[in-house]
């Protein structure tokens, strides 16, 4: 059997999000050659600081997607406050004002099913650290689709009740520290 190329990787992440991204993102090679979707629950009210913090930190370019943007390889693009981040195809990001889901907008699920739908096999999901369920039904569309899945394991994160819901619906997803996620994604950047 072969591995399907990777194509793009979608992470999903709410309580303790910030160290846990600060452990993952800026651990990636400069020549990280996928693109990478970040969702955060972050307030409606007030304008995010996630790409400016990951901008500093981080060997790639970090931004905060926008409508229509076109999709590059080796950016990690942040959903905007008040947004859904979606996947319209390979090339373009699509924002949306739907309903909450989850009572969150963005919804890691909404992100996670269109990058499903978009690049199936060849998408990589990860759910982080969070305090509720949003993501697990993401996750269980990658695997689905026959992409690879990976859940934080829940004993190294702040909250977890996200992990343990995507392993719960994604039983097949690989658990890993966020030091093995941090390997296996440099591994896959080789």
């Amino acid at each position: 059997m072969t591995v399907p190329a990777r194509r793009a990787v979608v992470i999903g992440a709410s309580a303790g999000a910030l160290e846990a991204l600060s452990v993952l993102l800026p651990a990636l090679p400069a020549t990280f050659p996928l693109p990478i979707f970040v969702v955060v629950h972050v307030p409606a009210d007030k304008p995010s600081v996630l790409a400016d913090i990951f901008s500093a930190k981080c060997r790639l370019r970090a931004i905060e997607a926008e409508d229509k943007e076109p999709v590059e390889p080796g950016v990690i693009y942040f959903a905007p406050p008040d947004y859904h981040m979606l996947l319209e195809d390979k090339l373009t990001i699509a924002l949306s004002n739907e309903e909450a889901v989850l009572f969150s907008r963005p919804s890691i699920d909404v992100t996670l099913e269109s990058a499903a739908d978009v690049w199936g096999d060849g998408l990589i999901g990860i759910i982080l650290t969070g305090a509720n369920q949003d993501g697990a039904r993401g996750l269980k569309a990658i695997a689905q689709a026959g992409g690879t899945t990976i859940v934080q394991n829940p004993d190294t994160a702040y909250a977890r009740a996200m992990p343990e819901a995507a392993t719960a619906l994604c039983p097949g997803a690989q658990v890993m520290t966020l030091a093995d996620m941090s390997a296996y994604l440099w591994s896959i950047s080789e």
